[in-house]
């Protein structure tokens, strides 16, 4: 009989003892012989009963539950997520996807949330960006794409520097030599390596830094508006534009489109992530690819390694790669 379908009534008749007697064996209290334990415990087992999660972690001192702790779910977290539940069928653990729901101001949110969710609800946590380092937490955690690098936490990130600079180089070697930026947010140590990445090709190629042709647009659609709005009504306006990430490079491509240029013809656009939302772009968005389901199971591989005692800290740093579409071409003469 499944779970769903018992309640602890049948468990009581089935055991020829009350229901508050079941109540004290299932939640470990006091005052039931060792012989009426077994034998309720053994009723649970051969009718599929089960608690509520956290009483049942209240007496295993586990739960076998993962969470998944992300600040929003946007494209890149959702990428990661579905990785991350492949990664987790089979191995008896669950997921338990829990967001914060936070604007960018707020940080800290991962350690309330872990101190609240540790113990009784989770086992173990992968944690999505986070904005501080967790390397007080009350239970194994492994950080993807965290905010703030290293620091006592098993994490896994991309090279962000190396793939900036491939998304830059490749459009340098298109022809474009006023080339902008609209980095992403700028407390984010991702942010910062990726306008790095676009820098050194810069340097490299001889072409001088600009200033006035990187703004912020934060990593997210409406913050890019006004980046890309004020990058294209420059006197001398730019050729070509990196975005820190996908979202706001298809923004770009929208805010061109009302300005009535022509990508690629007229502006040449490459982004950050590849989400599936870039390919559907118009047009297809070139990218730099992060392996983000990959990510997402090795971030559950370190985890249950950090649960079994197998791992200790482990910081894994993945490739990123080139994904090229129609949203860049050579610059107009």
């Amino acid at each position: 009989m499944g779970s769903s379908r018992v309640t602890i009534i049948d468990v009581a008749e089935a055991a020829g003892v009350s229901v508050s007697t079941v109540s004290k064996v299932i939640n470990d209290r006091y005052g039931v012989s060792q012989d009426t334990y077994d034998k309720v415990m053994g009723v649970v087992g051969e009718l599929g009963y089960e608690t509520s999660l956290v009483a049942s972690s209240l007496r295993r001192r586990s739960t076998n539950v993962i969470g998944i702790l992300v600040p929003e779910f946007e494209p890149f977290s959702v990428e990661l997520l579905k990785g991350i539940s492949a990664a987790a069928e089979g191995t008896g653990y669950e997921l338990l996807a829990y967001s914060g729901n936070l604007d960018h101001n707020q940080v800290g949110w991962e350690r309330r949330s872990l101190s609240r969710l540790a113990g009784t609800l989770i086992d173990g946590a992968v944690v999505v960006a986070p904005s501080v380092t967790v390397v007080d937490a009350p239970i194994p955690v492994v950080a993807v794409d965290p905010h703030t690098g290293r620091s006592g936490t098993s994490t896994i990130e991309v090279d962000n520097v190396g793939g900036a600079r491939a998304a830059t180089e490749y459009l340098i070697g298109l022809g474009h030599r006023r080339i902008a930026h609209v980095r992403g947010r700028e407390d984010l140590v991702s942010a910062t390596l990726r306008e790095q990445g676009y820098r050194e090709a810069l340097a490299a190629a001889g072409i001088p830094f600009d200033p006035s042709l990187v703004r912020v647009g934060g990593y997210r659609a409406a913050e890019t508006t006004d980046a890309a709005r004020e990058l294209l009504a420059l006197p001398e306006r730019p050729t070509a534009i990196f975005s820190a990430n996908d979202l706001s490079a298809i923004r770009v491509l929208e805010i061109a489109a009302q300005l009535g240029l022509r990508v690629p013809e007229d502006l040449s656009v490459v982004g950050f992530d590849n989400v599936p939302e870039a390919i559907n772009a118009t047009p297809p968005l070139t990218t730099v690819a992060q392996p983000l389901h990959e990510m997402g199971a090795e971030a559950v591989r370190l985890l249950l390694g950090l649960l079994s005692g197998e791992l200790t800290e482990e910081h894994l740093h993945v490739p990123a790669t080139l994904v090229v579409r129609g949203s860049a071409t050579p610059p107009a003469a």
